[in-house]
């Protein structure tokens, strides 16, 4: 599923560089309550912002006030070899027009910072960003559409002249931008709602005005999703909701976001407190796995895939969790996903853009604060100071506690990494949405100092010790077995990792366990998974066995080739998702065998430990530990260790004391050792 933040750009750069704050004096130290050194810097961010005119075009207008013009973000921010930076706009630069073929600035980015100058307001009490908030919000409500087929609908590109550009160059869906329901237009909602909350004591004028326009959001989403509420339609034979935006649970809880912020400041408005309930139980609807299987709780983000999820836009549990003290529902799925689901994404190798449904791709602010958020909130909820302290953890990403060992945003200029490769390298620009989600994080934690302290604490790369996955060319294969490579990875719905084993009747996969997958074995077990494209009409079944040093063979259990059901909604036949064998895998394995009785096609089998761990160096030379238990664990910490358990939830299981703690199925550690 592609975005605009996952399309190749190709950008002209203007013809002098704008320098960032990195390029100007040292800044003063900025000061929250009481004296104390904010993290929280909007210097990046203020340079990002330019003036742009609002001109009265017919189906858009603006705030009726004295200015005609608003605020908006640069989208991107190139920088250059000696630390400057380039503000910069989406697509190709038409140097005739001085128009882009996306656009300068985009209703994503304006809605989120308008979020990020309410709530540094909120927590600062700075009159300065209640303001620049203001501007950001006239001009977003200017992209909306006021009026005729598509009112309440939001155009997502505007050139640096005002110009709206509806069609950009790459076409992004829906085309025209205005034309449906959309991801800008959740985002609209989201800061629509944070916009009437925060400005209905100091500007009523423009709150009443601000919620017009959320009635005529509501009125666009009326016309779509909200007007299909109860309509259920099937994923691979699993039945998922009709009526989210755009077919996202991630969009419909950024929209949710701000529908709770709104009804806290408007509690007798029906119609915004009536798609508040229908979404989030859509929303709720979309969690899926549990403990131990894939993917583990998760609040899966898009109904037409059920192995696929992304950490950008994943904001739903944590609208969930806010949802719940008025909704009543959505807080099991909030759990689910704070307290199950990102421990194990932390010992697997910390918050990859995706779980395609192997973890991979690269690693951005985005991903990071939303699963901060969603700990935070979901701490909230329950009172569990476990979630509080796992988004220590987490938060940890932007000091050093990432693939590259290094710290990504810089309290000092407000400037955050665009993103980090697997590998460790740096995409060192700085474009609007890392600065924004950088900096709700940072909000976030100078309101959590003792957080705060951990996370800064945390400043090399964790070793991670959780799921392993296991090529399936790479293994051993017999009888009518034979590798096979897609012509693209990308199904529609899901990705291969490399090639994969296509096995008829009689063949077979065997898979060598190597040293590290045996020593987590015999440590404290582990469960297989493997990872299987599971066809929608039958196509037989396959049988696995564990296999030990003598030959001795175990059976682990047997799995269904096809039988997912109808496609429905995903573009592809059948589901590429991990399937778990139900026996443990005995301590003394060293390999474990296929057999296909019909059409397996295989690509990976994942190990998944009984108790999967990161380890998080601290700057003072000790060390932070996770573990995270998807069975019942009795020596899951290290003697000399002292912590924590938690339940899912957050709530306390009990002390860790010389490390000495069972560890209940479902439940998490942390320790410093």
């Amino acid at each position: 599923m592609l975005t605009r933040r996952t399309l190749l750009r190709s950008t002209v750069l203007a013809a002098a560089a704008v320098p960032a704050a990195t390029a100007l004096a040292a800044p003063a130290p900025q000061r929250g309550s009481g004296g104390r050194k904010r993290l929280t810097n909007l210097d990046h961010l203020r340079f990002l912002l330019a003036e742009v005119p609002l001109p009265a075009i017919e189906g858009h207008s603006r705030f009726e006030d004295s200015s005609p013009t608003g605020l908006a973000p640069w989208t991107y921010a190139d920088r250059a070899a000696h630390g400057a930076f380039t503000r910069v706009g989406g697509g190709e630069l038409d140097p005739t027009t001085g128009h882009w073929s996306q656009g300068a600035y985009n209703a994503d980015d304006i809605s989120r910072a308008a979020i990020v100058f309410l709530r540094a307001h909120a927590a600062f009490g700075e009159e300065s960003d209640l303001a620049t908030a203001r501007d950001l919000l006239r001009t977003l409500t200017y992209l909306q559409v006021d009026s005729g087929e598509f009112a309440g609908n939001v155009v997502l590109w505007q050139q640096s002249d005002g110009t709206l550009n509806r069609s950009a160059i790459p076409v992004e869906l829906p085309d025209p931008s205005d034309s449906e329901e959309s991801y800008w237009l959740a985002r609209t909602v989201w800061a629509l709602g944070e916009g009437i909350a925060g400005l209905a004591q100091a500007d009523p004028d423009f709150a009443a005005f601000l919620r017009e326009r959320l009635h005529l959001a509501l009125e666009a989403l009326e016309r779509a999703s909200l007007g299909r509420y109860g309509r259920w339609e099937v994923a691979d034979g699993v039945d998922v909701p009709g009526w989210l935006i755009a077919g996202g649970a991630d969009a419909t809880g950024e929209a949710v976001l701000g529908l709770v912020a709104a009804l806290d400041a408007l509690p007798e408005d029906s119609r915004i407190a009536g798609a508040l309930d229908r979404y989030a139980e859509g929303i709720s609807a979309m969690a899926s796995g549990g403990v131990g299987a894939w993917p583990f709780g998760a609040v899966l983000p898009w109904t037409g895939s059920q192995s696929f999820w992304h950490a950008w836009g994943g904001l739903a549990p944590a609208a969930l969790a806010t949802a719940a003290p008025v909704t009543g529902r959505g807080l099991d799925a909030a759990v689910g996903d704070a307290g199950v689901f990102t421990p194990q994404l932390l010992t697997s190798g910390g918050p990859h853009n995706a779980w395609s449904p192997v973890p991979g791709e690269a690693q951005i602010a985005y991903g990071v604060q939303c699963r901060v958020e969603t700990l935070l909130r979901t701490a909230d909820a329950t009172g569990g100071q476990g979630l509080r302290e796992l988004a220590a953890l987490v938060a940890g990403w932007f000091f050093g506690a990432n693939p590259a060992g290094e710290r990504v945003y810089d309290p000092a200029t407000g400037v955050t990494v665009d993103g980090i490769e697997p590998d460790g390298r740096l995409n060192r620009n700085s474009g609007a949405e890392s600065t924004i989600h950088a900096l709700l994080t940072m909000i976030a934690l100078d309101e959590e100092r003792t957080l705060a302290r951990t996370a800064q604490r945390l400043t090399a790369t964790p070793q991670y010790h959780g799921m392993q996955w296991l090529p399936a060319e790479e293994a051993q294969l017999g009888g009518d077995a034979s590798v096979v490579t897609p012509e693209s990875p990308w199904t529609g719905e899901s990705n291969w990792h490399g090639s994969y084993v296509l096995a008829d009747d009689g063949g077979t996969v065997r898979f060598a366990l190597s040293a590290e997958a045996r020593a987590a074995v015999s440590a404290g077990g582990a469960t297989a998974h493997p990872l299987l494209h599971r066809l929608a009409d039958d196509a037989g079944v396959s049988h696995w066995t564990a296999i030990d040093a003598a030959g001795a063979r175990t059976a682990l259990g047997s799995l269904e080739l096809g039988g997912a059901g109808s496609p429905g909604v995903t573009e592809w036949d059948g589901v590429l998702r991990p399937q778990r064998l139900e026996v443990p895998i005995p301590e003394d394995a060293v390999a474990i065998e296929a057999v296909s009785e019909g059409r397996m096609e295989l690509d990976e089998l994942m190990l998944l430990p009984a108790v999967t761990t990161a380890e998080f160096p601290t700057e003072r030379g000790r060390t932070v530990t996770l573990y995270v238990a998807s069975a019942d664990a009795e020596a899951a910490t290290v003697p000399g260790e002292t912590g924590s358990a938690y339940r899912a939830d957050g709530t306390r299981v009990g002390p860790v004391t010389r490390g000495r703690r069972s560890v209940p199925e479902g439940a998490f550690a942390i320790t410093r050792g």
